[in-house]
């Protein structure tokens, strides 16, 4: 039997929604649950429904995106949220991350994109467009020399495979993908990842991206 991924949908555009139960709705392991069309629906509906994955625009009447976010993150809410937006500046991106979205993505990524990424959530893993990581990383790697040093300093605790592993989740790689790049099993990847975790002091992929560019990683 399929896994059964229950999904809410949270935009103030009707269409919007129309057309993310047209993508996601084809994939039979997902299953949409509700939607709401500003923040205080939303907080209500996830309440009641209890999705895994929330879709959520960040530009909306009464409560935006990014207050819901935050009241969920608050209220110890379960659900992982993907930011769904046609906007992508340093600012949002961030403070979404940091109210508690797992995952960021442009309203034009294409469709099965979009279902990979709600499976990736699901799965317990984070997800941003790949002009979202390009500004994250350029946003967090421009700080101080001394970030850089604690970084690098973090990446000797791991183990040579370990660090590969690390360097692969800072390019966007899943486990999937890091499993055929470094020709392991998956669940050889999930161990490794949970090392690098540790290790690095961190909770999320995008803590471990941040930590991989500080120190100066992205040519390996």
């Amino acid at each position: 039997m399929a896994v059964n991924i229950r999904v809410a949908i949270v935009d103030d555009d009707a269409l919007v929604r129309a057309g993310l139960r047209m993508i996601l709705g084809g994939d039979p392991s997902i299953e949409i649950v509700g939607e709401a069309a500003d923040g205080r629906e939303a907080l209500d509906l996830i309440a009641r429904v209890g999705p895994h994955v929330v879709l959520m625009d960040i530009r909306m009447p009464r409560l935006d995106g990014l207050e819901t976010t935050r009241s969920l993150t608050a209220r110890g809410d379960r659900a992982r949220v993907i930011v769904l937006t046609t906007f992508d500046t340093d600012e949002l991106v961030l403070t979404a991350l940091r109210h508690g979205a797992v995952g960021f993505l442009l309203k034009d990524t294409p469709p099965a994109d979009i279902v990979d990424a709600v499976r990736r959530v699901a799965a317990g893993e984070s997800t941003l467009s790949p002009s979202v990581t390009a500004q994250l990383i350029a946003t967090v790697t421009s700080g101080s020399d001394g970030r850089r040093q604690r970084a690098s300093l973090l990446l000797e605790r791991l183990t040579e495979r370990e660090r590969e592993v690390a360097v692969s989740v800072g390019h966007g790689l899943s486990n999937a993908e890091i499993a055929a790049q470094l020709f392991m099993g998956v669940a050889t990847v999930k161990t490794h990842v949970g090392h690098v975790f540790a290790k690095l002091e961190v909770t999320n992929r995008v803590q471990v991206a941040r930590t991989v560019h500080d120190a100066g990683l992205t040519g390996e």
